[in-house]
């Protein structure tokens, strides 16, 4: 059983106001600092993302999978929303594995319950991933502690290079 993250990524984008704010200079650059985000939460959580874009008023377009540091980014076909392709993903994966929908339209809230999956807000998601930085900020200050407070750490060069030849010489 996986557990996966579909996250509606224009809603989040829309819902996030860094994201936001940057979404007015650039949509492009707005996208890849969500994927950015979601790329660090996968690798730390180890849960599947996957990131739906609308692309239904693009004329011609087809459906687009792509990667981006391990994140699935899927760009929807012409005529099909973020929501619908959400849904279809869903009512597919949601029986046999743990799926939570990230979105704050309250209508796809909805159909992601009845569809077997959990919701999660924008906001919820942002608290999540601030939560989950505090915990790799702190893992990193904990590793660089002990790894400080070594013995080895306090004593100098030359002292070291005395110890490590007892050490090889067997004494």
């Amino acid at each position: 059983m996986k557990e996966y993250l579909i996250i509606d990524g224009y809603n989040i984008i829309n819902n996030w106001e860094d994201l936001k704010r940057e979404m007015s200079n650039s949509l492009d650059v707005a996208r890849q600092k969500l994927l950015e985000t979601m790329s660090d939460y996968q690798g730390f959580t180890g849960i599947k993302v996957i990131v739906v874009f609308d692309a239904h008023y693009v004329k011609n377009s087809m459906e687009k999978h792509e990667k981006y540091n391990g994140v699935e980014v899927v760009f929807t076909k012409e005529f099909e929303s973020a929501d619908g392709y959400i849904e279809r993903f869903t009512a597919l994966i949601a029986k046999d594995n743990v799926v939570k929908v990230a979105t704050s339209d309250y209508l796809e809230q909805m159909l992601a319950l009845g569809l077997g999956a959990t919701r999660v807000s924008a906001r919820e998601l942002k608290m999540d991933i601030e939560s989950m930085k505090k915990r790799m900020n702190s893992g990193f200050i904990e590793q660089t502690k002990a790894k400080n407070n070594s013995l080895e750490h306090l004593l100098d060069e030359k002292t070291r290079a005395i110890l490590e030849k007892w050490r090889k010489e067997g004494l």
